[in-house]
């Protein structure tokens, strides 16, 4: 009897990365990992990179690994990753300059600098994106503010994904999920912003138009084969690359690309992005006003939506305490957590202490004394804190989604990390008074199986493969319990979390 085939995915986030096998069975899809390894900025110099040509080197193994277990099962595979970061290469192919980290501070102050070339409205009209110092837009232009060389150097841009995948096949793409997070490109499929582009002295012909999720680049390269073992029966499928893109695709909520969906989604990780899946982009004051984006999703759908600081606090506060002896794991975190008492602190997870702090602990310590608050008297206590201040934001997020839909949201699917954390799910049904589907963890892996299994023909569509994950995925409802508590906290901290 013959085994099934095998998709890979290549999931690349701001904290680690995985090589993924996909088991494409009949009724389901088996995901294992395959080969797993850290991923975290460098500090060099005055300057926070990333160390792309390591994280190469660990796919490399991986797909190794892949090759040694499942041999040609392998059919195909997809690399997707996180938004706004970039390299550049000159016309020889060679890497110009550094990867950049978006939370480098090259990039403070830079928006109100832009602005003077090209009016914020301009910029919101043009793309759709909301405006983060962060975005890929305002990291090129520090290049023209620096008066670095390397924009005149340079001779193709690729996004992170858009690198990986150079790697593996020679070919040079941009992806239309990950290119909307830039702030460069028009909205609805439009190609790059010529506009921009000119005014901030970015040039064009550093991007090309970009592909759409479901791409076929062929088979990787022979020294990538030959190192590997990789089959040419593996083609290399462009997914949708941006992580948040590949999550949303594998909701599992029922319809498509709806024109008034009764859910939204969040995806829950270092970041959260708490939004709605639509046909066509909002461009109205309302939304720049909002600072809620436009991103592309698979098929052309539009991710209206807006970033949330996620659990990144939590993240960088458990490293604090193992620096200090308390090596905490994410279990005993929860239990601390659930142990202390409720809403009895509040913390403004978005503040911008919070971005980058030398230490997360001090940080968020520094605050709650600075907001006259009394010392929280147990480590779980500041966990919950925390848990309890992003279920806020949720609860502020989920208000002005509404207000720009003018309608009320009845679901919110969360996907993601976050949803091992049950406390916080339980946190968000309360905080917002809504039902919350949780699941499933493996969202964005899952999704850009998904976005390989469409090209491959395994599904005829979009909504076909969301019913089938509702049928097979492992999902818990949360419906709210408590919901008046979080409405009088709401009354006293709502000034503070603007």
């Amino acid at each position: 009897m013959d085994q099934p085939d095998i998709a890979l995915a290549i999931d690349l986030g701001a904290s680690g990365g995985r090589v993924i096998a996909a088991e494409l069975r009949g009724d389901m899809i088996q995901l294992k990992d395959v080969h797993r390894f850290e991923n975290a900025p460098l500090q060099v110099g005055n300057r926070l990179l990333w160390n792309l040509l390591s994280l190469w080197k660990e796919v490399e193994i991986g797909l190794g690994k892949a090759v040694d277990e499942h041999r040609d099962r392998i059919v195909s595979l997809g690399v997707d990753t996180w938004g706004v970061d970039y390299i550049l290469l000159d016309r020889n192919d060679d890497l110009v300059g550094p990867a950049f980290c978006y939370r480098d501070p090259r990039t403070r102050g830079l928006m109100d600098k832009a602005f003077k070339k090209i009016s914020r409205e301009e910029i919101f009209q043009e793309t759709g994106i909301q405006f983060m110092e962060i975005n890929t837009l305002y990291q090129l232009y520090s290049m023209r503010v620096e008066n670095s060389p390397i924009l005149d150097i340079a001779d193709r841009f690729l996004m992170i994904p858009d690198f990986f995948h150079w790697m593996l096949t020679g070919e040079k793409v941009n992806e239309f999920t990950n290119a909307s997070t830039t702030q460069m490109l028009q909205p609805g499929g439009g190609g790059w912003s010529t506009k921009i582009l000119e005014q901030l002295g970015i040039p064009e012909k550093l991007f090309r138009t970009p592909v759409q999720p479901g791409c076929s680049l062929g088979s990787v390269r022979t020294q990538v084969r030959n190192l590997t073992g990789l089959s040419p029966r593996a083609k290399t499928i462009v997914p949708a690359t941006h992580d948040t893109g590949a999550a949303v695709l594998a909701v599992p909520a029922k319809g498509f690309s709806e024109s008034k969906p009764n859910w939204c989604y969040i995806s829950s990780g270092t970041w959260s992005l708490m939004g709605v899946e639509l046909s066509q982009p909002r461009l109205n004051s309302k939304c720049s006003e909002l600072n809620f984006t436009n991103e592309g999703g698979a098929n052309g759908t539009v991710r209206l939506l807006k970033n949330i600081a996620g659990l990144w606090p939590l993240q960088q506060c458990r490293a604090s305490w193992q620096r200090r002896g308390k090596p905490y794991d994410w279990t005993t975190l929860a239990t601390l957590a659930a142990e202390a008492k409720s809403l009895s602190h509040w913390i403004d997870v978005q503040n911008p202490s919070f971005i980058a702090p030398e230490d997360m602990l001090d940080a968020v310590l520094g605050y709650i004394r600075q907001t006259g608050q009394p010392t929280p008297n147990t480590d779980g206590a500041i966990v919950r804190a925390i848990l309890e201040g992003l279920a806020m934001r949720y609860r502020i997020c989920l208000g002005m989604l509404e207000d720009l839909l003018g309608y009320q949201i009845e679901t919110i699917h969360i996907v993601g990390g976050g949803v091992r954390n049950q406390l916080l799910c339980q946190m968000t049904a309360d905080a917002c008074n809504r039902t919350v589907v949780a699941g499933p963890v493996e969202a964005t892996a899952l999704g850009n199986v998904i976005s390989q299994m469409l090209a491959l023909g395994r599904f005829k569509n979009v909504g076909e493969a969301r019913a089938w994950m509702l049928q097979t995925s492992s999902i818990d409802i949360y419906q709210p319990k408590s919901p008046e508590a979080w409405d009088e906290h709401f009354e006293k901290t709502s000034s503070h979390l603007s």
